[in-house]
């Protein structure tokens, strides 16, 4: 037998191969269908062959990332800070990154460029003009795949909303719709439902995101807000407000944490990942500095480094618990003197009187 035919061969057998897979795939997906429609009701659940399962879920596309391995293309993920460390600065960044298909320096990106809506509740827009234009000039360049919603303060509810919430969450689901936008970015979903805290406040608020993403297809970046914690200990799940429900719930989490002693600095910390390992954790924060170069306030990448290297330390505490001390004991005794409350503490004189003057 010559080249030619053990090339001939062995394109027949490739061709009689690729035959088979096909048919063993559709036979696969016949069986699949056939116990589907067969099975007895289990109520709330549906159960078939773990093989069924696997052919069903091989025609759905592979989750690609659209902030490195913290968040997955179809999850519905939550970031969460304290007031002011810049939860809607990096998520605008974040926005601007998937609208362009351009990946934030230092980060991965393996979606491709498409529609984001980014639902803002935090600023009116010309706090927002403000943080992306030179004096409000020279405005930043946003791609048109880029949409900002934020609520009309003279639209009225309609009657038949029984409350504020209800209306926001319908309106939500209808400006997707519109806009056939499928990658959504909620800031922050305080506003959504007012108390978060309480597990029965939390639940409701949950369901519905989880059934929006689910009906549509979408991924969901919502931010959310850490009540006051202990800044000498390591960010976790439990500091998420309302974390047990919101962390049922969500697919991915991640955290945004003040470096001590730079106030310019943070560092981003993965605390729940279910398409992934944990890239980002204690021992390699992401760390990032806030800067303005031009008209784009934004989190520049510097390296990644451990979380405890940036916590408060003993002293620091030490120091928070005198300040305090100070300013109640003067607020509590107005003629107290600089040295009573100094005698008092265990201090100086010195001290306190800087401690009130700043």
């Amino acid at each position: 037998m010559d080249w030619r035919q053990e090339k001939e061969e062995a394109e027949r057998r490739a061709a009689q191969e690729r035959e088979r897979q096909r048919l063993l795939s559709e036979e696969t997906m016949r069986l699949a269908v056939e116990n589907y429609m067969s099975r007895k009701s289990n109520g709330a659940f549906i159960m078939k062959p773990a093989i069924d399962w696997m052919a069903q879920a091989s025609l759905r596309p592979v989750p690609k990332m659209l902030f490195s391995e913290l968040w997955h293309e179809g999850e519905l993920c939550i970031l969460f800070a304290d007031t002011n460390t810049g939860k809607s600065i990096l998520a605008v960044q974040i926005a601007d990154s998937i609208s362009k298909g351009i990946p934030i320096e230092g980060f991965k990106l393996a979606a491709k460029a498409q529609p984001v809506i980014y639902f803002d509740f935090e600023l009116f827009d010309k706090q927002f003009e403000a943080r992306y234009s030179i004096d409000y000039q020279q405005h930043y360049a946003f791609a048109p795949d880029l949409l900002r919603a934020e609520l009309d303060p003279d639209r009225e509810i309609p009657n038949r909303y029984t409350c504020f919430e209800d209306f926001v969450y319908d309106s939500i689901e209808q400006t997707v719709e519109n806009s056939g936008a499928k990658v959504l970015i909620i800031d922050n979903i305080t506003y959504l439902r007012q108390e978060t805290e309480q597990a029965k406040d939390a639940l409701p608020l949950m369901k519905h995101l989880k059934e929006l993403k689910k009906r549509h297809g979408l991924s969901i970046l919502a931010l959310a807000h850490t009540p006051k914690r202990d800044m000498s200990k390591p960010l976790t799940l439990n500091d998420l407000q309302g974390s047990k429900m919101l962390m049922n719930f969500c697919d991915s989490s991640f955290c945004i944490g003040n470096c001590m002693g730079d106030t310019g600095l943070r560092y981003i910390k993965q605390v729940k990942a279910r398409n992934t390992e944990i890239i980002y954790h204690d021992r390699n924060v992401a760390l990032c500095r806030i800067q303005k170069p031009h008209n784009f306030l934004k989190f520049v990448f510097t390296g990644c480094g451990t979380e405890q290297e940036h916590l408060k330390t003993v002293e620091d505490k030490s120091r928070d618990w005198l300040v305090g001390e100070v300013k109640r004991i003067a607020d509590d005794c107005p003629d107290c003197s600089y040295r009573d409350i100094a005698d008092h503490l265990g201090t100086s004189k010195s001290t306190v009187a800087r401690i009130l003057k700043d």
